[in-house]
């Protein structure tokens, strides 16, 4: 079963996970070099991805705190500062007044006084949120995808741009950059284990998603913002918030090295109602290279169908096959090799190196790579949306703003219709 992490407080209530293996580098290391300090986190963001960040970011380190929370529901930062409480008590110093709702609250909880912040909104806000923090000189922990259009990914390779000057840790949600396993078949890869690439296959095919029944009051506004998986201005569909991972780890075999163009398909076959708003179902894009190699993706979101995560990379030297739901990494042919190490759980190595960076005054910046495989998953669904080539070159410079500056709940959001290939324009 493929677990998502928005899901981590609900499956595992409030025990503490296991410890992960050591990182490359670890907090205990680096606390000998580095001026003592406490480090106080904000959240921005407090549903359950959210909450799990901040769990892990406060696992990380021994002496940090969460400093202030900002959502724009009140259920969701009550409930995330609930269980936050009970699993680290006196980590958890967020007073009432730290604590922010409505649509500024992220510019709050920057005012408040936090080193750190850990940006977990719906991904249309994301350009947003991250500029901000760069501008008020935050660390960051920013989840992945990171812009739902182009406009967005230029506003977010700006800021890590930024990020970079000012010697900001900026550390990715593209979570399998953490995990050892990945790291060690990846490193072969890049290495020439297989030679030179010449495919690379990629799916991320699973089950529906939850949806929230719609309760007297909400606006329409509310309502997509409590669903927001089905709403491109939000997701991006869910090529760019879900599949996003297996695409990354083509982008990662492929050096960055980016596509010329992308040509594919895609549509609504299953979740055809009203309820699922208007994105796709299902996709099926081929990324095409400089050099002749191809990318093929395909994922599907629909109940009682088979699934499957994987990525695999043929290449004129083997084969390494990728399998994220068995957990499985081997390299076949000329350089036989499989991984039989100690596992970690990526998603605290995540913060466990964002922290020791910050203490080590040794900056991470993820900037570049997580902009631009958040921008390969948007230029294949440009491609199934139109049903055109699009090229690189125009997906980057597309001018399609998807999402909105939301100022209150009256607000309406975008009209987005289904799209429709051969009818669509690209924009």
């Amino acid at each position: 079963m493929i677990t998502r992490r928005r899901d981590f407080l609900r499956i595992s209530g409030l025990a503490i996970a296991g410890t992960a293996v050591p990182a490359i580098l670890t907090p205990g290391n680096a606390f000998g070099n580095a001026k003592e300090k406490k480090l106080k986190i904000g959240l921005i963001g407090c549903g359950g991805r959210g909450t799990g960040a901040a769990n892990q970011a406060l696992k990380a380190d021994p002496d940090v705190v969460l400093h202030a929370m900002g959502d724009v529901f009140e259920d969701k930062l009550k409930t995330s500062l609930d269980n936050l409480s009970k699993i680290h008590g006196d980590k958890v110093k967020v007073k009432e007044k730290r604590q922010f709702l409505g649509f500024d609250a992220y510019q709050k909880v920057l005012e408040s006084g936090v080193d750190v912040v850990i940006l977990a909104t719906p991904p249309g806000f994301r350009p947003q949120h991250l500029a901000a923090a760069v501008e008020a000189e935050k660390h960051i922990f920013c989840e992945k995808p990171v812009a739902v259009d182009a406009p967005g990914i230029r506003k977010v390779l700006e800021a890590a741009r930024k990020a970079g000057e000012k010697n900001l840790s900026l550390v990715s949600g593209f979570c399998w950059r953490y995990h050892t396993p990945k790291r060690a078949i990846f490193e072969k890869v890049l290495g020439g284990a297989v030679g030179d690439i010449s495919t690379i296959y990629n799916s991320y095919n699973t089950s529906a998603l939850w949806s929230h029944p719609r309760q007297a009051g909400w606006t329409d506004m509310e309502y997509q913002l409590r669903n927001w998986p089905y709403y491109a201005w939000l997701s991006g569909d869910h090529i760019v918030e879900q599949a996003v991972h297996c695409i990354d780890m083509m982008n990662w075999a492929m050096g960055g090295k980016l596509p010329v163009s992308a040509m594919g398909t895609g549509g609504r076959q299953v979740r055809t109602d009203d309820v699922f708003g208007h994105i796709y179902d299902h996709f099926a894009i081929t990324y095409e290279y400089e050099n002749g190699a191809r990318g093929f993706h395909f994922s599907r979101q629909q109940q009682n169908c088979q699934n499957s995560y994987d990525v695999e990379i043929f290449g004129d030297k083997g084969r390494a096959v990728v399998d994220c739901s068995r957990n499985f990494h081997e390299i076949q042919g000329a350089n036989q090799w499989k991984f039989t190490g100690e596992q970690n759980d990526m998603y605290q190595t995540e913060h466990d190196e964002l922290f020791a960076s910050i203490r080590q005054g040794k900056p991470i910046n993820d900037g570049e790579y997580m902009a631009h495989s958040s921008m390969l998953a948007i230029m294949g669904r440009m491609a199934a949306y139109t049903g055109r080539r699009i090229t690189w070159e125009e997906a980057i410079n597309s001018t399609e703003v998807l999402g909105t500056d939301v100022q209150g709940w009256k607000q309406e959001p975008p009209v987005v219709n289904v799209a429709m290939p051969g009818i669509t324009e690209f924009i």
